[in-house]
């Protein structure tokens, strides 16, 4: 089934199911006020939920309406925990050779940091920031978010926890992050609000497309209406019960733990571009000695989307708008 959450009075936002082409949405307030609450309480709602979808794509649901991605805040509109990965090495392993970045990773072990969880973005809303000189740039990823997963969870514990996945753009300025990372305490300034595609979907809605603990798709990422890119999921280099495992080491994750793959990067770059300005500058310096793309500016526009084998999007598309402070107007 796929999920959203829609703008209202709320912090939380208006639950509602969405069809699976991502035309009709039906509300879900009899089922659950909001996202967190099925997620707390997933054995009940679930189920509910369920039927509900399947209603709504048999067009048998009693008050569906058009579903407008304009009205939609991230679905899980904030998290209690959001730790983002860095499981696609490719990626790290060009930012090394181009920069000569020194970076001491034991083997077989994931990068995971903590971040901000109080404030996503919608797919669609303008998005504001400081100064052009922030250097912004953009991170497509795929999300797990989770049940409760006991410490000492063991990968496939941890795979049988994943209760959603989302699809968003980890948003970072550049002018901020290596003087932060020389500091030692984590991202502060250079990552800021991160934006969410409009719906959540379940395991079963990626169908075969889900391999080894990898949602293995193309992620579609243009730049002012320009293809940037379509990297694959199949390269991550840590499954997600890997991932989840290792953040569990010695913790409990609470229902509505939401954990990033990190930036989709892929060996074949040339073929299929990237997921990040960051990694295309690093291959221009590889290439040219210099980088020549430059940062994002005021008024430029992106896009992020997944297409399932039937070329229906999966968790529809972000689409925004990055503006000065106070020029946003919304779609």
């Amino acid at each position: 089934m796929k999920l959203a959450t829609l703008k209202s009075d709320t912090r939380w936002g208006r639950l509602v199911v969405v069809s699976r082409d991502l035309s009709r949405a039906v509300d879900a307030h009899r089922i659950a006020p909001t996202l967190q609450h099925v997620l707390e309480h997933w054995e009940d709602c679930a189920p509910q939920l369920q039927t509900l979808f399947e209603s709504l794509q048999n067009n048998q649901a009693s008050g569906a309406f058009k579903f407008d991605p304009a009205q939609a805040m991230a679905p899980l509109p904030r998290a209690y925990q959001f730790v983002d990965a860095s499981a696609f090495l490719n990626h790290g392993a060009i930012m090394q050779l181009a920069f000569n970045l020194k970076i001491d990773v034991p083997e077989g072990v994931p990068i995971l940091i903590q971040r901000q969880g109080d404030d996503f973005r919608g797919p669609c809303d303008d998005y504001a920031f400081p100064d052009e000189a922030d250097n912004c740039d953009f991170e497509g990823e795929i999300g797990v978010i989770t049940a409760d997963i006991p410490m000492g969870a063991t990968p496939a514990e941890c795979e049988r926890g994943i209760r959603l996945f989302t699809l968003f753009n980890d948003v970072s300025m550049r002018t901020h992050l290596s003087r932060e990372m020389a500091m030692g305490f984590g991202f502060i300034q250079a990552k800021p609000a991160t934006v969410f595609a409009p719906v959540a979907v379940t395991m079963d809605e990626l169908g075969d497309a889900w391999q080894q603990g990898r949602v293995t798709l193309d992620l579609q990422v243009s730049r002012n209406e320009q293809w940037f890119g379509h990297p694959n999921g199949r390269e991550m280099d840590f499954s997600f019960g890997e991932l989840l495992s290792h953040l569990a080491y010695n913790r409990n994750l609470g229902a509505g733990t939401l954990l990033g793959s990190g930036t989709f990067s892929n060996r074949d770059h040339a073929e299929v571009g990237s997921s990040c300005l960051a990694e295309r500058r690093a291959l221009e310096v590889i290439t040219h000695g210099k980088p020549q793309t430059p940062f994002l500016n005021f008024g430029e526009r992106l896009r992020f989307e997944m297409l399932d084998s039937d070329a229906v999007s999966v968790f529809g598309a972000i689409d925004n708008r990055y503006v000065a402070p106070g020029a946003s107007e919304g779609f």
